[in-house]
């Protein structure tokens, strides 16, 4: 079969990777791709939120499966252009991939179905909005409601730079249109996880947990990124928990969208916080995460197309999605000065003889192949992930392979997966 994933990120180098294991594929296409796709199947120039030349390129190349990587193209409607084509799409419809594209609608989704999360307040006036953090006081979590690239959140620890954050999204639209209506909740606190799961409307499968280092700098500290690296099973989600956990915050969900028509097929991710041992929901996202996404596909351990197929036609039931017993990390090597200004276009040397170190793989993320070269092309460049016997042994085998990396102006975190250690010991 021939599969077109839509991005340009890991996450797509490594969907890209694992679909290229199942012998049900012939041919990959990947637009818009990066350096990495470039090297596992073809890449096509369309942007990832041009959703008819998406389809067009689908139809004239007849597709058989459409892998959407990143939000945008789900929000815009992906899915239900492809499905008026007859093309087979892994991810959700429009109205579904609302629990990631509005804040609000995710909220209220999250109240009507009895998920547990942090109580909070929609406002589409900035009036209302201050006069309310004037009421209620800091601390308090300020969130655009519509797509900002992962940047719309402010953790506010005081009245005034909540007003601040405010102004900020509703009066000065540094979001644009993502902020013409905020979402004020209350700051939960503790420790994160990330817990996905395939969904087919009603079932679920779910994948082993995970943990997202967003802060840009080593302890957590500075502003926030796409993530700077991810370790699978994280220690604060054990497995003996996952059922309680999915019953509490992956089931809701599905039955909810299933009452309104709007089943949820592909990958529900849930953010969670952990306050001891009970989780809330902080967001929900429609598709994989970004670094998770490539710690997670190294330890499945089942035919993704198979799991994705079924997905699509509701028989999830039928799947036995089995994972490696492994632990699996990802440590992000960006581009210094990432997430604000960066350089770009430094030739990176190296990957190669990474990748030939045993249980690990280079996923790239923002590069280009130019005349036989790699060269950086974005803040975060690439995701070296590398499988081992446990936390500490996949985090040695990680970092072995990242020292094998070069390239000008480089930065990573040295540590990723300490908080899992920190448990285990």
């Amino acid at each position: 079969m021939k599969v077109l994933v839509v991005g340009s990120g890991g996450r797509e180098h490594a969907l890209c990777w694992k679909l290229a294991q199942s012998p049900k594929v012939d041919e990959i296409i990947c637009a818009p791709g990066n350096g990495g796709t470039a090297q596992t199947g073809e890449n096509v120039p369309v942007p990832d939120d041009d959703i008819p030349a998406l389809v067009r390129l689908a139809k004239d190349r007849k597709v058989d499966l459409v892998v959407a990587g990143p939000e945008l193209p789900l929000v815009l409607g992906l899915e239900n252009a492809l499905h008026k084509e007859g093309i087979p799409c892994f991810g959700p419809n429009a109205y579904a991939a609302n629990l990631e594209g509005s804040k609000a609608f995710s909220k209220n989704v999250m109240h009507e179905s009895g998920v547990p999360t942090a109580p909070f307040r929609v406002f589409d006036e900035f009036v209302n909005a201050k006069n309310f953090v004037r009421e209620k006081g800091a601390p308090l979590v300020v969130k655009a409601d519509g797509l900002a690239a992962g940047k719309g959140v402010v953790v506010a620890t005081s009245e005034e730079e909540a007003i601040e954050a405010l102004e900020d999204m509703m009066v000065r639209k540094s979001f644009s249109s993502a902020g013409d209506r905020v979402v004020v909740e209350e700051t939960l606190k503790g420790e994160e996880a990330s817990f996905l799961a395939f969904c087919d409307g009603e079932h679920y499968a779910l994948l082993p947990s995970s943990q997202d280092h967003k802060a840009v700098f080593e302890g957590d500290t500075g502003p926030n990124t796409g993530g700077m690296g991810a370790y699978s099973p994280a220690p604060i989600l054990p497995e003996e928990k996952y059922e309680e956990t999915a019953e509490a915050v992956i089931r809701p969900i599905l039955q909810h969208l299933a009452a309104k028509g709007q089943p949820f097929k592909g990958v529900l991710y849930a953010g969670l916080m952990f306050d001891g041992d009970t989780p809330n929901v902080l967001e929900y996202n429609v598709r994989f995460g970004d670094p998770e996404c490539q710690p997670l596909l190294m330890r499945l351990d089942t035919d993704i197309v198979d799991i994705m197929m079924a997905c699509i036609e509701g028989r999830l039931d039928e799947i036995d999605v089995k994972v490696r017993p492994e632990t699996a990390i990802c440590v992000v090597m960006a581009a210094d000065g990432y997430p604000g200004d960066y350089p770009k276009g430094m030739e990176i040397k190296g990957i190669d003889e990474a990748d030939k170190l045993e249980n690990v793989k280079v996923f790239h993320a923002g590069t280009k192949l130019e005349d036989g070269k790699i060269l950086s092309s974005g803040g975060r460049i690439l995701g070296v992930t590398a499988l081992g016997s446990d936390l500490a042994d996949a985090k040695k085998r990680a970092y072995e392979a990242v020292e094998k990396i070069s390239f000008d102006k480089s930065y990573y975190r040295r540590d990723i997966g300490d908080k899992g250690l920190k448990r285990q010991a």
